[in-house]
C-alpha cells in the first residue's frame, strides 16, 4: 500500500473534534481558556471487553484499579473539546499555536493506536490531499521518520500519563467508567478545578486518593458480565458525566 499526503490547509480536520491531549497539554489548554473532556473507558483483568491481540497495547496505556472484587484496567483520554471549529483557528482556518500545537495534530492524519490502519476514506481530507505531496506510506511503511518519531511519542505520553490521569480524576471525583467496546464515559469537568488537580498531582504524584471504580454499561447482559466478573456495576442515573454508546443494547 502506497499513500501519499498534502494538508491542503481546508480546517476539517480542525472542526468537531475532540483532539487528545498528553497531561502537559491539558494544563496548557484549561489555562488558556479551552474546554477539556475527559473519556474514560476500562477493561477487567480476566479480559472481557478486550479483544486479545490489543491486549499488550491496551495495557501500556492503562493502569490497574479496584471494582468491587475485580481488578480493572481503566484507560483516560483527556481531550480538548471542540464543538464547531477549534477556538485556535483564525478567519482563514489557520492555526494560530501552530509551533505549539498539540501532539495529535502534529501526527494527523496518522492513529495514535497501532490497531487502527490509516484509511484515506474515513478521513475528512478532500481527495486532493491524498493525489499530491511526498509519499507518506510505501510498500505499508510509514515513510517519513520524523513523523514516526513524533507518533512514538504521542504513544510513549499516552503509557507515561495514565497514573496521572487517574489520580487527577479521584481528585475530581471522577470514578465512572465504560466497559472498553461497549462505550465511554465523558465528563466535562470545571477547569480551574482540573488545572488545580493536576498541578496538585505533578507535585506530589504520590499523595492522590485511592478509590473504587465503577462501571456503567449499556444493558442487563453486559452488567451481568461485569458483575459475574466480580466488578461493580453503578445502578444510578448518570449526575456528573454522560454514557456513550458504542453498540445498542
Amino acid at each position: 500500500m502506497n499513500i501519499r499526503f498534502s494538508c491542503v490547509g481546508c480546517g476539517k480536520c480542525c472542526n468537531d473534534h475532540h483532539v487528545p491531549l498528553t497531561l502537559d497539554e491539558a494544563h496548557q489548554w484549561a489555562r488558556d481558556g479551552g474546554q477539556v473532556i475527559v473519556l474514560v473507558e476500562a477493561f477487567l483483568s480476566n479480559g472481557l471487553g478486550l479483544p486479545a491481540e490489543q491486549r499488550e497495547h491496551a495495557e501500556r496505556r492503562s493502569c490497574e484499579v479496584p471494582s468491587g472484587h475485580a481488578r480493572a484496567h481503566v484507560a483516560i483520554t483527556f481531550a480538548a473539546y471542540n464543538v464547531g471549529p477549534c477556538r485556535n483557528l483564525d478567519e482563514r482556518q489557520l492555526c494560530r499555536i501552530y509551533e505549539r500545537r498539540p501532539l495529535v495534530c502534529r501526527i494527523y492524519p496518522m492513529e495514535i493506536n497501532p490497531h487502527i490502519p490509516l484509511n484515506p476514506a474515513v478521513k475528512e481530507c478532500p481527495p486532493e490531499s491524498w493525489e499530491q505531496g511526498p509519499q507518506l506510506i510505501v510498500g505499508g511503511t510509514l515513510a517519513d521518520r520524523e513523523l514516526a518519531e513524533l507518533i512514538q511519542r504521542s504513544r510513549q505520553a499516552d503509557r507515561d500519563d495514565i497514573r496521572g490521569k487517574q489520580a487527577i480524576c479521584q481528585w475530581l471525583g471522577i470514578h465512572t467508567t465504560a466497559l472498553k467496546g461497549d462505550g465511554f464515559t465523558a465528563y466535562l469537568p470545571d477547569m480551574a478545578a482540573l488545572v488545580e488537580a493536576i498541578e496538585r498531582v505533578q507535585a506530589q504524584p504520590q499523595a492522590a486518593p485511592a478509590g473504587e471504580w465503577l462501571f456503567h454499561v449499556s444493558g442487563a447482559d453486559i452488567a451481568g458480565q461485569v458483575q459475574d466478573a466480580g466488578a461493580q456495576v453503578v445502578t444510578e442515573a448518570p449526575v456528573n458525566y454522560a454514557f456513550i454508546a458504542l453498540q445498542v443494547a
